[in-house]
């Protein structure tokens, strides 16, 4: 998981990479000698980098001490490496891998988390060693399994809104470049990823927020799709150019601030410049995502752990530094399996979005 970017924003909104979507990879190897077992799963990708998870179990005899390196083809570093109590971070990393003091018994397990960047197409280590003995086996890659399907309660509408929606409630849109074409599967899509988003809630804290009627708004943009992208950008990263241009409009055009929570998804963006953020009460979603809903870019459950993921960005909670099962963490794109810890479950009830659930 990429650590999270931060800049100022029109609602001060704190930003954590999503990135563009990745098939799930899942690398088992064996080494008979060290008796041991490797697997990984690519958690995320971004601009010029990637996260994974790793899982390592012992299948020999116990270790008193161990430590495990990866290895990578050129232009592939890690800058930062971490379990549950140890972060490693610098060039060192590549180099020393990670150590361990603590015993790894007979059939335990023991993981941790890493990120860094690279060049060429394949952003995953090329082999590990355990105790300087090499772990080898197959590549195999496996979609996640996908949550029930949920059905909007209500039709989405496909012109822009006239009514001021109740307060305290979360307020979708749907943001439309004129050069956008209308496509339903997008209203449709969207509303079922807040469903899911809204039911998850729901099953976590025993309360959940308010969507709309309609739950998404399609608003039909004033500008071409470019210049969302290049409106006042001075930066390299055009992703925020979109969507602060995108929160701006909606600003200015419906009111939106802080008595909702806002989902902004602007259908618009340029190659290699993905991401997503959430904080403050928004979540600002740009094309990938917008297209990720709709189901034309990658595995639903990939969308439904990043909508509760921003969410709870929304709400108040930051990311959590690990890859640690928690839907804050890379553990979001083993959406389902990945839930809010009692600490983020008491972030949210006690946060200053608090009064949004019911």
């Amino acid at each position: 998981m990429a650590p999270g970017r931060t800049r100022p924003l029109l609602a001060s909104v704190l930003a954590v990479s999503l990135g563009a979507t990745l098939p799930v990879t899942t690398r088992t190897a064996h080494a008979a000698a060290a008796g041991c077992q490797v697997s990984y799963t690519v958690s995320s990708q971004w601009q010029g980098g990637f996260g994974a998870s790793v899982a390592v179990t012992n299948l020999g005899d116990p270790i008193t001490g161990w430590t495990l390196r990866w290895s990578f083809g050129a232009g592939q570093t890690v800058g930062q490496a971490w379990n549950a109590t140890v972060t490693q971070s610098g060039a060192a990393v590549t180099a020393a891998g990670m150590s361990y003091n603590a015993a790894l018994a007979t059939g335990a397990s023991a993981s941790f988390g890493f990120n860094g960047t690279w060049t060429g197409s394949n952003p995953v280590p090329t082999g590990f060693t355990l105790n300087n003995v090499a772990c080898t086996g197959s590549t195999t890659t496996t979609p996640p399994s996908t949550p029930p399907a949920t059905t909007p309660t209500t039709a989405p509408t496909t012109t822009p809104p006239t009514g001021t929606p109740p307060v305290r409630t979360v307020r979708v849109y749907w943001l439309k470049p004129t050069d956008k074409a209308f496509d339903q599967r997008y209203p449709d899509g969207i509303t079922s990823v807040m469903k899911e988003a809204q039911r998850f809630f729901k099953a976590q804290l025993g309360k959940t927020f308010t969507l709309n009627n309609p739950v998404v708004e399609v608003v039909g943009g004033l500008h071409d799709t470019n210049w969302y992208i290049t409106n006042n950008c001075t930066g390299g990263d055009h992703y925020w150019c979109v969507v602060e241009n995108g929160q701006r409009e909606l600003q200015q055009r419906f009111g939106a601030d802080s008595r909702w929570i806002n989902v902004e998804e602007v259908s618009a963006e340029e190659t290699n410049q993905s991401g997503g953020g959430g904080g403050n009460g928004w979540v600002l979603l740009s094309g990938h995502d917008a297209d990720g809903a709709a189901g034309v870019n990658g595995p639903i459950n990939r969308w439904y752990g990043g909508m509760v993921h921003e969410l709870g960005h929304a709400f108040g909670l930051p990311d959590a530094t690990s890859t640690d099962g928690t839907c804050m963490s890379a553990s979001l794109y083993d959406y389902p399996n990945c839930t809010f810890s009692q600490s983020q479950k008491n972030g949210i009830l006690n946060g200053p979005f608090a009064s949004f659930l019911s």
